[in-house]
């Protein structure tokens, strides 16, 4: 993975973060985050990988059913958010893929391997977003109130 600062010296920052072949995706973001110390982001993505799990949210199991992608797709985006949960990075992403058919799929990033590339920009805000963890659903969500 490599990363490049795009706007130095402006309050609201823009990388560009290059995902090469063998690089997990969603691992690779929090590494980011926790690296360059984000604390409030959403980004965007395109690009390819060789297998992924995707999930769905089942809001009655209060869990996710696992969606296995097998093989080369074409990601045809990924979009997402990064913002402090109890002081450690959650990331909350989701991706369409396209099969060598067309046939599309998609859902919460659980885990993705990039080939050859996945192209990634992100824009980091100044001021932090908090999550916390909801009991009704079990899962983490933004809470604006949280400072």
């Amino acid at each position: 993975m490599r990363v490049q600062l795009l706007n130095p010296g402006e309050m609201t920052k823009q990388y560009a973060i290059i995902f090469y072949h063998g690089d997990e995706a969603f691992s690779g973001l929090a590494e980011f985050a926790e690296k360059y110390h984000v604390t409030s982001e959403d980004f965007t993505a395109m690009g390819a990988v060789n297998g992924a799990t995707l999930g769905w949210f089942d809001p009655r199991r209060k869990m996710y059913k696992k969606i296995p992608i097998r093989g080369q797709h074409g990601v045809i985006g990924m979009n997402g958010d990064i913002a402090l949960c109890q002081g450690k990075h959650g990331v909350h992403t989701h991706m369409m893929v396209w099969e060598s058919d067309g046939t599309m799929r998609g859902g919460h990033i659980l885990a993705a391997c990039v080939s050859p590339t996945l192209e990634v920009t992100v824009t980091v805000d100044p001021v932090a977003m908090q999550k916390r963890f909801d009991p009704d659903t079990d899962l983490t969500l933004i809470d604006p109130a949280l400072k």
